[in-house]
């Protein structure tokens, strides 16, 4: 092969693909995209609460009511003198929203029965609300009911409130602070990206190998150059335009969220920092495991704790052997997905041939997600040494530490794949590339393979 005509090749995929309307608005939607993504749950977390709204409580048990505390959003109004009943057909006379309508007490099984009607559905935040109340208050009866003094207190005294500190230990016996959730949250990240950019840009090979098929552009191309030349040119082209994308998009997207904070800090993100039960929350943590959590961790641990782990992680062999599986990762595979475009005329074809390397990308997906959780299991072990898995499951188990020999070997073996899957794909894309007309198989491919 000619490194200077796949130069060529390299410098007309890319240039002609960063100039289409397409690239140019993909790079800069996308970023517009993940910041909002970024922004808008919480901006909505501050600015969507509930009205204020006033709820009757018909309390027949006499345990309920005195429990129930007004909120920023709820005021209780006791109508327990009322019957239910009456209540619910004139809530426009007593002015309120809802009624809740506490049953007699149920002294056997020391528990109460619960209900409540309103105007309009009462939102989710609001009912769970009103429910942790009522339980509150039916456990508080349940605790004076055994009339041993003081159990309330002893109760919270018996309950254990202990964090446990992690710690990883080098060959040297030098201990150092580490924390699991910030190794996983690495690990998800590094394996994400990768299965995101072999799919998405090993997809776009394929589709650019189909697109110069079909509009006969590829027979004028493989007069001048060879097949395989265009193949590889195509493939690193590509590659160049997807990295130029990404890293557009990290930048973008952090100008973007980096300016709507500067613009809004002040009145909106404080705010949430003052309450980190509401940060949490807007994140998509439920409320009560927040509070869980930070009852647990005391102020400025959580910090302490992250920068700890982070630091002590090897960040160049981390970005080292990132680079290299995602390198032969996405040259073993774009490899693969041009082989399956230069064997079909349109996209609709690609199905059925593009199924065996759709798979081990979905395994090796479902594996990294259970590496998390076990990144030393056999799974994961072998998952980071097969080839068609290893570039996702190897950097899933990167940030929990893994032997140099492991490194090397399964490293060693994903070149050696992916060098032989290049061949394979190069000796079908030579004739694939040029049969129209006919719709190719299995067995197709395995002739042409077998061509000299």
């Amino acid at each position: 092969m000619n490194l200077h005509i796949i130069g060529i090749i390299i410098s007309r995929e890319y240039q002609n693909r960063v100039r289409k309307k397409s690239f140019l608005i993909t790079t800069f939607l996308v970023p517009v995209l993940m910041a909002a993504l970024c922004i808008v749950p919480m901006v909505l977390m501050l600015t969507s609460k509930d009205k204020v709204k006033t709820v009757a409580v018909v309390d027949k048990s006499g345990i309920v009511a005195p429990c129930l505390e007004n909120s920023e959003t709820i005021i209780f109004e006791d109508l327990s003198m009322f019957s239910a009943d009456s209540v619910k057909s004139a809530m426009n006379l007593f002015n309120v929203d809802a009624v809740l309508s506490v049953s007699e007490l149920d002294e056997a099984n020391r528990t109460v029965c619960a209900e409540i009607t309103s105007m309009k559905p009462l939102g989710i935040e609001m009912s769970e609300n009103i429910s942790h109340k009522i339980n509150s208050a039916v456990e508080a009866y349940r605790v004076e009911s055994y009339n041993i003094p003081g159990l309330e207190q002893i109760m919270k005294d018996v309950k254990a409130d202990i964090k446990l500190k992690q710690y990883t230990m080098d060959e040297e016996g030098k201990e150092s602070v580490s924390e699991a959730g910030v190794y996983a949250v690495i690990s998800m990240i590094l394996g994400l990206v990768i299965f995101l950019f072999i799919t998405l840009f090993g997809g776009m090979v394929m589709s650019a190998v189909i697109e110069e098929k079909s509009s006969r552009v590829v027979e004028v191309l493989v007069s001048s150059v060879k097949a395989t030349e265009l193949m590889f040119g195509k493939i690193i082209g590509i590659a160049a335009v997807a990295l130029t994308q990404f890293l557009l998009w990290i930048l973008l997207t952090f100008a973007l969220v980096g300016g709507a904070t500067a613009v809004m800090g002040q009145d909106v993100f404080s705010k949430l920092g003052d309450d980190p039960v509401e940060m949490a929350s807007a994140m998509g943590v439920d409320a009560s495991q927040a509070e869980a959590a930070i009852a647990q961790v005391g102020e400025g641990d959580d910090a302490s704790v992250i920068l700890g782990t982070l630091s002590n992680l090897p960040i160049g062999k981390i970005l080292v052997y990132f680079f290299l599986f995602f390198i032969f990762g996405y040259l073993m595979y774009a490899t693969l997905y041009a082989a399956i475009g230069s064997a079909v005329e349109n996209e609709g074809d690609t199905q059925q041939l593009q199924l065996p390397v759709t798979i081990p990308l979905m395994i090796a997906y479902f594996i990294a997600i259970y590496t998390f959780k076990s990144p030393e299991s056999s799974v994961a072990f072998w998952g980071s040494i097969i080839p068609f898995t290893s570039p996702i499951v190897m950097l899933a188990r990167l940030p929990f530490g893994v032997a140099d020999w492991e490194l090397a070997l399964s490293l060693a073996l994903l070149v050696v794949t992916t060098v032989a899957c290049a061949w394979i794909s190069a000796k079908i894309y030579k004739v694939g590339i040029l049969m129209f007309g006919k719709k190719s198989t299995w067995k197709d491919l395995w002739k042409w393979l077998k061509q000299k």
